[in-house]
Parts: structure tokens; sequence; C-alpha cells
């Protein structure tokens, strides 16, 4: 558990102690005994070792490299909207963005953000019409590759069980959950 400040955290140690581990993910345990705002989650936290790594092999020769926040993202994130492109983090990459263009639009797209300990958070995010077409493995399985060329551990944050799939058939392994919360 994270907090802001030496005060967020003693507060919120002495609301959930009395918690489960797993009630510690559920928004509505905690909102019972913390009052809370914004919530994101919860969502599984998914690890892939370079020796566990499963490329995706659909797709993979047609994924091309652009520089983090180029323009071509852009109209991917508006078709996938506020909400989706938010949970993806695009915008957030340090790494290349690594897509797939279908009549020149992106039509899907991977990268990962620099973490601190050698942790590349991967962010992916597949246009609502071309859902369920292996894409998201397609074009997070570069970004995978290129971050354990970069010696990095990637990690991947899945919400939906499509997203879960995803890095699942990639060979990651889940070995937690995360809920994030605003305090009000």
């Amino acid at each position: 558990m994270t907090a802001p400040s030496e005060e967020a955290a003693a507060r919120i140690r002495k609301a959930v102690i009395e918690l489960s581990a797993d009630e510690l993910t559920d928004p509505e345990a905690i909102g019972k005994v913390l009052p809370i705002g914004e919530v994101l989650g919860p969502a599984a936290l998914a690890y892939v070792a370079a020796d566990g790594f499963r490329p995706s092999a659909s797709a993979e020769l047609s994924v091309e490299e652009l520089p983090a926040g180029h323009a071509s993202l852009d109209a991917l994130e508006q078709a996938a909207g506020p909400e989706d492109a938010g949970e993806a983090g695009l915008a957030e990459i340090t790494s290349p963005a690594f897509v797939l263009r279908v009549d020149g639009q992106v039509v899907a797209a991977a990268g990962y953000r620099a973490w601190p300990s050698s942790t590349a958070h991967v962010s992916v995010l597949t246009s609502p019409d071309w859902r369920g077409k292996g894409l998201a493995r397609a074009t997070g399985s570069a970004a995978v590759r290129y971050a354990l060329a970069q010696d990095l551990l990637p990690q991947w944050r899945a919400r939906i069980p499509a997203s879960r799939k995803a890095a699942i058939a990639l060979g990651f392994s889940e070995l937690g959950f995360q809920l994030s919360i605003q305090l009000v």
C-alpha cells in the first residue's frame, strides 16, 4: 500500500487493519471504512521474464515502430474514448509506440513507461472496432520484446478480462491485484 503522506498512510492503516487481503482490493469494502472519491481498479498485476515470454506470431511482421507521442496515436485514443485511453496510458509511454495500421489508420498500439526498479509498465490500446482480433497481443508482444531487450521487467496491469487474456497469452503471470483510491 502506498499513500501520498505519512498522515494519510497512518489514516489508511488504521482504517483497513481489520480487512482481509481480498477486501483490500474491493472498492465497496474500502468504501465502508474510508471516505473515498475516485477509484481505479481493481486490476490484476502480471509480470513476465525473458524465459517465460511467448511472443505473438499474429501480425508481428506488420507492427510499425513510432516515437512516443506520435500524432498517429491521437486518432486511436479518440476512437477508444477518454476512459479506455486513460486506462491504457499511451500518452505516458517513454518507449517507442508499436502500432498496427489498417488503411493508414492506427488501430492498435502498445508501449511502456519506464518505472523504478527496472520495470516497464506496458500500455496497450486497440480501437473498439478492431478488438478481439489479436491486435493487442501483436502490439503488446513488440513492446514486451523491446522492454526485455532493454533489461527491463515488463508489468501488465489489466482490469478487463480481454486484457488479462492477452497478457497471459504472452506468458505473463498474475502476481497480485491493485486498487487505487482517492481519499476525500
